[in-house]
């Protein structure tokens, strides 16, 4: 029986910058034209938090039920380390979906924005397709591109339609840099999961790419999201804040690109969800004094 503090690891709280950051975002280009609301921003957040910490249990259950969680480097696996029952951890999963489908509810109520809600419902889908299912897209290298989707465009610019009934160039510049934020994330937990998963058979990305390219593309995904953060001053240049945080993804990039492997990448993640936040603060807060 795992305890509470399992439970809440299991959750993966690390990631959890990954659900804030695109929020604070899609609430900051709602502020630069003067249509911010705070009470349908907390309930995108309730949203964006629910679906992420679903999704980890979701890919916490599916992997551990498919026997590639057995003897990974990092974070508590709750089936794949027999902690808790799978049916158990899977409840959990969908309780998360099910709680982020009515708050869900609530925003585009509220907001007027109900074919929002298909938006909604692919994305509950897609969260438990990632590692889930008959065919898991997570396994055969579209990992990134969901991260990208959902926890980029779709969190960012959904938090910014629901308030301001538009999108916006700032908006979509900011929900790019993000969600390439989040997908270094991603990248770097592969990274440091290729020998595993090579054995066990799930292709991520960088199974597919190799050690060497997969390095590339987290600094890719890293200095790009600053590219268009200095892009967006074109719009304002209060954007130009978010380079603040640009100190933070430098130390990243030069401990991935550095070779760190195994639990030596642990820190990358922290950091690269620490950069992200980062990122986001400054980056809302330039938005917001544009407005």
């Amino acid at each position: 029986m795992a305890t509470a503090a399992q439970w809440v690891a299991g959750a993966r709280p690390r990631t959890l910058p990954a659900a804030i950051a695109p929020v604070l975002i899609g609430t900051g280009a709602a502020a630069a034209i003067d249509r911010a609301d705070l009470g349908l921003a907390l309930l995108a957040l309730l949203v964006s938090l629910a679906l992420q910490v679903g999704v980890n249990y979701a890919n916490d259950y599916s992997d551990g039920v498919r026997g590639t969680d057995s003897e990974r480097v990092g974070p508590v696996r709750l089936v794949g380390q027999r902690l808790a029952a799978p049916s158990s951890v899977k409840a959990a999963a969908f309780l998360c979906f099910g709680f982020a489908g009515v708050a869900g509810l609530a925003l585009v109520t509220l907001a007027n924005t109900l074919p929002l809600l298909v938006v909604g419902a692919l994305s509950v889908v897609a969260a438990w397709r990632y590692t889930g299912g008959d065919k898991p897209y997570g396994y055969r290298g579209l990992g990134e591109v969901y991260v990208f989707v959902f926890f980029g465009l779709v969190a960012t610019l959904g938090t910014l339609y629901t308030q301001a009934h538009r999108v916006t160039v700032a908006g979509f510049l900011g929900a790019c840099g993000v969600g390439l934020l989040a997908t270094a994330i991603l990248v770097a937990n592969n990274l440091r999961d290729i020998p595993t998963d090579a054995v066990t058979g799930k292709r991520t990305l960088a199974v597919r790419l190799g050690d060497r390219t997969t390095r590339r593309l987290y600094a890719a995904c890293v200095a790009l999201a600053f590219a268009l953060a200095g892009g967006a001053a074109v719009v304002t240049p209060w954007t130009l804040l978010a380079l603040g945080a640009l100190p933070l993804g430098a130390r990243e990039m030069r401990r991935v690109l550095g070779g760190a492997s195994g639990r030596d990448l642990i820190p990358a993640l922290a950091g690269t969800g620490a950069t992200q936040l980062a990122y986001a603060v400054l980056l809302t807060t330039g938005l917001a004094l544009a407005g």
